[in-house]
């Protein structure tokens, strides 16, 4: 992938990480000592922190295997640029 969409892909997945980071231990806390009218409406935005963790597992396992894929392309190319060099 170009260098552009890999950065913006990195800021995505640090500007996810804050609001995932939030909410996660505020949907704990509302479960256990929020009351059950909070908890009632808690019940409809229930399913906002499980997207967002979806979102950042997907986001964190290409960043991860980001590496082993440039060197993987870089391996491929390297052949490549051998014979071009060998037919001189």
């Amino acid at each position: 992938m170009t260098k552009s969409l890999t950065k913006w892909f990195r800021a995505f997945h640090r500007w996810i990480a804050v609001p995932t980071a939030l909410l996660i231990p505020a949907a704990v806390l509302i479960k256990l000592l929020g009351s059950p009218e909070l908890v009632a409406a808690w019940e409809r935005l229930d399913k906002v922190p499980s997207l967002l963790m979806l979102v950042m597992a997907i986001s964190g396992t290409y960043l991860f295997l980001l590496p082993y894929i440039a060197k993987a392309q870089r391996k491929k190319r390297a052949p490549a640029a051998l014979q071009t060099d060998k037919g001189r």
